[in-house]
C-alpha cells in the first residue's frame, strides 16, 4: 500500500507502513494514521474526505470480494477484525467502511448472479465506495412503476456514507403495495441530493443524514429481486452481517477507550491525595477498574470471534444453509453484540474514574468514545436482543429473521 505524505486538518502526517500486503496490517497502519486526527475531526464533523480516499487507496474496500472477481478474498472473520481495528481509532470511519462491505453483501444476497458479479468486478477495479440509503423503517420513499423503469421519490434518513459514495443501495415502498423495492444505483444519478444534516452527539463523521430523491430513474436491471429481501434462508444472513458489524464497531470503540486510558494513566494522571500508591498506575482502585475492563474486553473479543466463525460457516453453505444453522448464528451474534455494548458502555463511562478529573478537558477528546458508542448502540435496542436470547435459552424459540435480527 502506498501511503503518501498527506495533510489532515492542516497537520502534516508522514507516510505510514508503505507496501503492506496483509489486510490486518493495512488496517493497523490506517488506524495509526486516523488516530492522530480523530479528536479534531470529531469536533469538526463533516465528511472525512482525505481519510475515505486513503481507504480507497488501501485496497481494503476489495477485502470481502472473492479473488475470482479481483478482490482480496477475505472471509468475514478477517473483515470484522479490520472493522474492529479501525473502530479503535475512529469509529466513524470504521462505520462507513464496514457498511461498504455490508452493502456489497446485500447485492450478493438479494441480487441475481449477473448483478452481484458485476458489482464485485466494478468495485474491485475502480475501487467503488458503497453508501447506504436503505433504512427499511423510513417509508417516505415511494417507488412508482413507469414504462419499463421505476421512479423513486421521497426522503431517506440515517443514510450512512451516502456523501462521497460511488454507489448506493436504496429502498422504496412500492406505490399501492406493502412491498419493499431495493436497488443498487450510482450515487451521482440525476435527482439524488445527499444533505449535510447529520447533527447527532456521536459518530459525527459518518454522514448519516438525509438523502432526497426527486423522480430518480431506476432501471429494472438495477432492482435486486432474486431472491429478494429475506426471500431465502441464505438471504437472511444480511441482517446478521449488519449486527456483527455493529458489535465489532462497539468492541473497537471500547478497545480504543482502554488504550487511551492506559496511555493517559502512564503519562498524565496524578494519584489521588489519599492513595497509598506512589503513582496512579498502582492505585488499588485504578487496578480494580482496569481488571474489570480487561474482563469485559476479553469476553467480548472471544464472543465476537466465535460469532464471526459461525457467520463464515453459514456463508459457505450458500443456498444450502439450514434454518437451524442460521438460528445458531443469529444467537451467537446477538450474544456478542450485547456483550460489546454492555462492556463498552462500562469502559467508556468509567475510564474517567481511572484517569481523574483533568482527563475531562476538552483538548483530550476522550468523551468521543462514550458519545460514539452511546449514539451507535441505539441503532436497535439491546433489550430486544436480550429478549430473543431469553426466548432461545428458556423456550428453544428460534429468532425470527427481520432486517434487525
Amino acid at each position: 500500500m502506498d501511503f503518501r505524505s498527506t495533510t489532515l486538518d492542516g497537520k502534516g502526517l508522514q507516510a505510514v507502513s508503505p507496501c503492506v500486503s496483509d489486510p490486518l496490517a493495512r488496517a493497523l497502519a490506517l488506524a495509526e494514521l486516523f488516530d492522530l486526527s480523530a479528536p479534531d475531526r470529531d469536533r469538526a464533523g463533516g465528511t472525512p474526505k482525505v481519510e475515505r480516499d486513503l481507504l480507497r487507496e488501501s485496497g481494503l474496500l476489495r477485502l470481502s470480494i472473492p479473488v475470482a472477481y479481483g478482490g482480496l478474498g477475505g472471509d468475514w472473520t478477517t473483515v470484522m477484525k479490520t472493522v474492529r481495528i479501525l473502530a479503535s481509532a475512529d469509529s466513524s470511519l470504521a462505520h462507513v467502511y464496514a457498511f461498504h462491505h455490508l452493502l456489497l453483501a446485500t447485492v450478493r444476497l438479494f441480487g441475481a448472479a449477473g448483478q452481484w458479479e458485476s458489482a464485485y468486478r466494478d468495485t474491485a477495479r475502480t475501487p467503488l465506495f458503497w453508501g447506504n440509503a436503505l433504512n427499511p423503517l423510513d417509508s417516505r420513499m415511494v417507488s412508482t412503476a413507469q414504462s419499463g423503469w421505476r421512479s423513486f421519490s421521497g426522503h431517506k434518513s440515517f443514510c450512512s456514507g451516502a456523501l462521497d459514495s460511488d454507489r448506493l443501495i436504496v429502498s422504496a415502498r412500492q406505490a399501492g403495495l406493502d412491498r419493499l423495492v431495493i436497488a443498487a444505483i450510482p450515487s451521482g444519478r440525476k435527482g439524488i441530493t445527499p444533505h449535510d444534516d447529520w447533527d447527532n452527539i456521536g459518530q459525527r463523521q459518518t454522514d448519516s443524514g438525509t438523502v432526497t430523491f426527486e423522480d430518480v430513474r431506476i432501471e429494472e436491471s438495477e432492482i435486486l429481486q432474486t431472491p429478494g429481501p429475506l426471500g431465502s434462508t441464505f438471504a437472511t444472513l444480511r441482517p446478521l452481517i449488519a449486527q456483527l458489524i455493529l458489535s465489532n464497531i462497539y468492541l473497537g470503540i471500547a478497545e480504543g477507550a482502554f488504550r487511551a486510558t492506559k496511555k493517559y494513566v502512564h503519562g498524565e494522571a496524578r494519584r489521588w491525595l489519599f492513595s497509598a500508591a506512589e503513582q496512579q498506575s498502582k492505585d488499588p482502585y485504578a487496578l480494580e477498574r482496569a481488571g474489570e475492563f480487561w474482563l469485559a474486553l476479553e469476553g467480548a473479543r472471544l464472543l465476537n470471534d466465535r460469532a464471526a466463525a459461525l457467520l463464515d460457516a453459514a456463508w459457505e453453505q450458500n443456498d444450502a444453509l439450514s434454518g437451524q444453522q442460521r438460528s445458531e448464528t443469529a444467537i451467537g451474534i446477538a450474544t456478542a453484540k450485547v456483550a460489546s455494548v454492555r462492556g463498552g458502555m462500562e469502559i467508556t463511562n468509567r475510564m474517567f474514574d481511572v484517569m481523574g478529573a483533568r482527563s475531562t478537558m476538552g483538548r483530550f477528546g476522550f468523551d468521543r468514545f462514550w458519545r460514539n458508542l452511546r449514539t451507535h448502540a441505539l441503532h436497535d435496542p439491546i433489550d430486544y436482543k436480550l429478549r430473543e436470547l431469553g426466548d432461545w435459552a428458556l423456550n428453544d424459540q428460534e429468532p425470527l429473521p427481520t432486517f434487525y435480527s
